[in-house]
């Protein structure tokens, strides 16, 4: 008999399945305010878009690139290391990747080996999870929960140590789905612990940029790994700050012992990233598109107060530090009524009134079921009329008379 294989047994990503329906209302020509995908209502800056049409007369070459990516864009990646994080990055590292997925699967595939232990916080992102699960790893999850910040914490990694060998940690700062941060000082312990105990760390900070204005003026954009240790896997995307998710453009900052390996696997994967996405995403890069990227994160920025100054109302609780992102992670165990746990309170909000949250259960195997995630990268504007009609909601699930 013909199955397909068992590595191939990983759940569904539950983002994508609440947008099928997000769409098969609005087919119906259901009005429905989408709050479960981070995707940047802003869309790409305009040097990227400018760039773009300029490809379609200019008679720039769009066939295969070098496997890494075309030099001029890692150039600009490497000026924006400088820009941000004050780190000469040598282009040769600078991977460019189909999205921060490829970054991920690459680099997996590249550090770990099929029974290895990598360590990661629950709750994450579900993919980091089921994408070394397919690959044959061995996911170690490590509750993360308020006491922790929902980050790992050097307690949590040495427990895990003493129940066996550890290959790798999957860190990310900002956090998707609690937008939490790891500061500069809790890097540097994180990174010593791995380089003390041959651990490979990969850092995803994809969403770098996106902080809250009160932590910005501390922490900057972000904490580089590789502003502590080069041993490590970073990686990032122009889909969060820059607002290119269907351009599918990502990259990773490969160590010297990667190298390699990354290299022929990407030449067998995917040959190269997106050309036409390569030469356009330059544009990222100019005065003009950071300070567009930097207007739609201010607008993140007022659509977090809209929620946290609601979540009293709402009844919400152990809701995460929104530090950066673009999310809010809360527990409404105290909100779900009838409703067996948050998948089924979130369906019903979207069928009763048009709102799509996320539920937790993919974030979280354990404590997931009473949990969701709003995203807020739709804007303050969406965010406050969602509000209204989840309090509404809330209101009918307490009186249903």
């Amino acid at each position: 008999m013909i199955t397909p294989s068992k590595r191939s047994a990983v759940p569904p990503f539950t983002v994508m399945t609440v947008l099928q329906r997000v769409a098969e209302l609005r087919a119906t020509g259901r009005e429905v305010i989408s709050l479960c995908a981070g995707e940047p209502s802003q869309g790409a800056p305009s040097d990227v878009k400018r760039r773009l049409g300029e490809l379609m007369i200019d008679r720039t070459p769009l066939g295969y690139s070098e496997t890494f990516g075309i030099r001029p864009l890692r150039e600009a990646i490497a000026g924006h290391y400088r820009r941000w994080y004050d780190l000469d990055i040598p282009v040769e590292q600078i991977a460019i990747t189909t999205g921060s997925s490829g970054a991920f699967v690459l680099s997996f595939l590249a550090a770990f080996d099929p029974g290895d232990r990598v360590l990661l916080a629950r709750p994450g992102y579900p993919a980091y999870r089921n994408i070394l699960t397919s690959l044959g790893c061995q996911v170690v999850e490590l509750g993360c929960g308020p006491a922790e910040r929902f980050q790992p914490t050097r307690a949590l990694l040495d427990q895990a140590l003493a129940e066996g060998p550890v290959a790798g940690l999957m860190l990310a700062s900002p956090a998707n789905p609690t937008g939490t941060m790891v500061g500069h000082e809790q890097l540097a312990e994180l990174v010593a612990w791995c380089a003390e105990h041959h651990v490979r760390l990969i850092s995803d900070e994809i969403y770098h940029g996106i902080v809250d204005a009160s932590l910005a003026e501390r922490v900057g954009p972000g904490s580089c790994a590789w502003q502590h240790d080069r041993m490590s896997v970073v990686i990032s995307s122009f889909s969060k700050f820059w607002g290119m998710t269907g351009w599918r453009l990502g990259w990773a900052l490969v160590p010297d012992d990667l190298v390699g390996a990354v290299d022929a696997l990407a030449g067998n994967y995917a040959l190269c990233a997106p050309v036409p996405a390569q030469h356009a995403a330059i544009g990222a890069f100019t005065e003009c598109s950071y300070t567009e990227a930097e207007a739609a994160v201010r607008e993140f920025a007022a659509a977090r107060s809209l929620v946290l100054d609601a979540v009293p109302d709402l009844g919400w609780s152990k809701v995460a530090p929104a530090d950066g992102a673009f999310y809010i992670w809360a527990d409404i165990a105290d909100q779900l009524g009838p409703y067996t746990d948050s998948t089924a309170w979130c369906a019903a909000l979207l069928d009763a009134e048009g709102v799509a949250v996320t539920p937790g259960a993919d974030f979280d195997t354990v404590h997931g079921g009473t949990a969701i995630r709003l995203s807020l990268a739709a804007g303050p504007e969406a965010i406050g009329a969602a509000l209204l009609r989840i309090h509404r909601f809330q209101q009918r699930l307490a009186d249903p008379r």
